[in-house]
């Protein structure tokens, strides 16, 4: 006798996770990870996810700009994306890929804030990825980096855990 079960229809698909949480959750990890590597308790997510500073009419000096509130000697406004798993490395070579759209979004908080910019990219399961703007001293005490070129600019590209074992020199006025 033939049994006519049909098992596909037993498994539950897994519940897909919401990316406003995904991100928020990313941005926590990455203020943790801030934190602990700079001995302090200043890095936090921005209320409202970055936005904070283009859509409140704020004096100057409480503008926050970027995905994470930083210590005040902090060079650098972060930027947060994770997930995006279909932005891999073929997506660098096309002008209208999110990553490039990140990376000019990156620009203009970096214009706005009068700071440089960091963004941090994560894929699931994959270590975190830092992008910059290009700096020759910085690639002098680096072993692994890519150099990618924009239509202006040129940046480098390489993992979080290598960029955070740079001095602190580095990173704070």
């Amino acid at each position: 006798m033939k049994d006519n079960y049909d098992l596909s229809k037993l498994r539950k698909k897994p519940k897909r996770k919401n990316s406003r949480t995904k991100g928020n959750n990313f941005e926590n990890k990455v203020a943790k990870i801030l934190n602990d590597r700079f001995n302090t308790s200043d890095f936090s997510r921005t209320p409202g996810s970055g936005a904070f500073a283009t859509t409140h009419s704020l004096p100057e000096h409480l503008k926050i700009y970027g995905d994470l509130i930083s210590p005040q000697k902090f060079k650098f406004v972060i930027e947060c994306k994770k997930g995006y798993n279909d932005q891999g490395m073929h997506s660098l070579l096309n002008p209208k890929s999110k990553v490039w759209d990140w990376i000019r979004h990156m620009e203009v908080d970096a214009a706005l804030s009068k700071k440089a910019c960091i963004l941090l990219m994560a894929q699931d399961r994959k270590p975190i990825i830092a992008v910059l703007e290009f700096n020759e001293s910085l690639v002098k005490n680096l072993k692994t980096y890519l150099t990618i070129y924009g239509e202006e600019n040129k940046y480098i590209m390489l993992n979080l855990s290598d960029l955070l074992n740079i001095s602190d020199d580095f990173f704070m006025s």
